[in-house]
């Protein structure tokens, strides 16, 4: 096993102290010494969330973050202003209109290290392995290039996928060098390609879907064979996009399956499977034998939480198509992929870690 059998896929909800740090810093009450003061005192605390409840390997939360990919956009030469790109669903007649993101302007070219701090302090105060979160090259393609704004650097969406790719694996060869031996590596965006609301606009750009699905695959399987040469344990997260509750892709995994699970050579997937959305689990036997496949059963979305029984039987599905002994549990998505996190209580996600927890020993003892 590459992971535990009972995980999670990184973020966590951001304390009421850390949020007012956060504000205080934005109107500029506060420093960045104080800020960072915060965000160490909400982590230590947060890692003994962790340890109490079994699960791992130990994140920061991502608390130093504003989202899981700021930390990249911050520190990147080439993202120019914000705008309104995706549209989320809620599954509700009103949705949030006030997600923003960072556009490609210019060319992309690792600035400086983000993701050290995290490091670091992780190093130094995780009670045990730990993992760090980096961004994958698909999410920017799809959500952070727009005509009229990057067209002038990148011609098309594809026309960035080397230069994305080269920030990543720097940052991530840096990681390696300070010592770090787990690495994740989130992709929302490989289900835009099995969305039918999306695939219309790559093809009215003159791009052909599946071309495009190859060439990130291509540069994503560079990335982590480059990482596992070196001995880093590397998973890769899949979902459906994670918004305060809402989700922006809808489709199953079955037309991506066979070329991501059997082309990027990870250690694990951690697989959203909370909903309908997902589809059935018959697509993770496209997954190579070896590989661990992380069931993110147990949603983030809502607090209500789920039957351990349900899970079991889920699980036991599961095995039909990829082995028992290949198999692991978290929740489907981090409950903070941005700085407020999705509509549930510190105590609701308490009780999801404990159940993901509960479940795996009930399983695999």
């Amino acid at each position: 096993m590459s992971v535990p059998r009972a995980t999670h896929v990184g973020s966590l909800l951001r304390p009421p102290a850390l949020l007012r740090a956060r504000a205080e810093h934005a109107a500029g009450r506060i420093g960045a010494d104080e800020l960072h003061a915060a965000e160490d005192t909400a982590i230590e605390t947060v890692l003994g969330v962790q340890r109490d409840s079994g699960i791992g390997p130990f994140t920061d939360g991502e608390y130093r973050r504003n989202d899981f990919m700021s930390q990249l956009t911050d520190h990147t030469a080439g993202f120019v202003g914000q705008a309104p790109v995706l549209d989320w669903n809620s599954g509700q007649e009103q949705q949030s209109d006030d997600a923003i993101l960072n556009l490609i302007g210019g060319k992309l070219l690792h600035r400086e290290r983000f993701t050290d701090r995290e490091a670091g302090f992780l190093t130094r105060h995780a009670p045990g392995p730990f993992k760090i979160t980096l961004p994958e090259v698909t999410n920017f393609v799809v959500a952070n290039w727009q005509a009229g704004v990057s067209d002038g650097t990148y011609p098309t969406r594809a026309d960035l996928i080397e230069d994305l790719a080269e920030v990543v694996r720097t940052e991530a060869d840096a990681l390696v060098r300070d010592g770090v031996r787990h690495i994740q590596i989130d992709a929302p965006c490989y289900t835009s390609f099995v969305n039918e609301k999306l695939i219309p606009v790559f093809e009215a750009e003159g791009l052909d879907h599946r071309e495009l699905l190859r060439r990130c695959i291509e540069a994503d399987a560079g990335i982590v064979a480059g990482l596992r040469e070196r001995g880093v344990t590397v998973g890769m997260h899949i979902c459906r996009g994670n918004y305060r509750g809402q989700w922006f892709n809808e489709g199953t995994y079955d037309g991506i399956a066979e070329d991501v699970f059997g082309q990027i050579p990870v250690d694990h997937w951690l697989l959203e499977y909370d909903t309908d959305r997902a589809g059935g689990l018959a697509p993770i036997r496209h997954v190579p034998d070896g590989t661990t496949v992380v069931l993110g059963l147990v949603t983030t979305k809502t607090g209500q939480l789920e039957d351990a029984g349900d899970l079991a039987r889920r699980i036991d599905e599961a095995s039909r198509y990829h082995a028992l002994d290949d198999l692991a549990l978290s929740p489907q998505c981090g409950f903070a992929s941005e700085v407020h996190g999705n509509p549930l209580s510190w105590d609701d996600q308490r009780r999801k870690l404990d159940l993901v927890v509960e479940t795996a020993r009930r399983v695999w003892g």
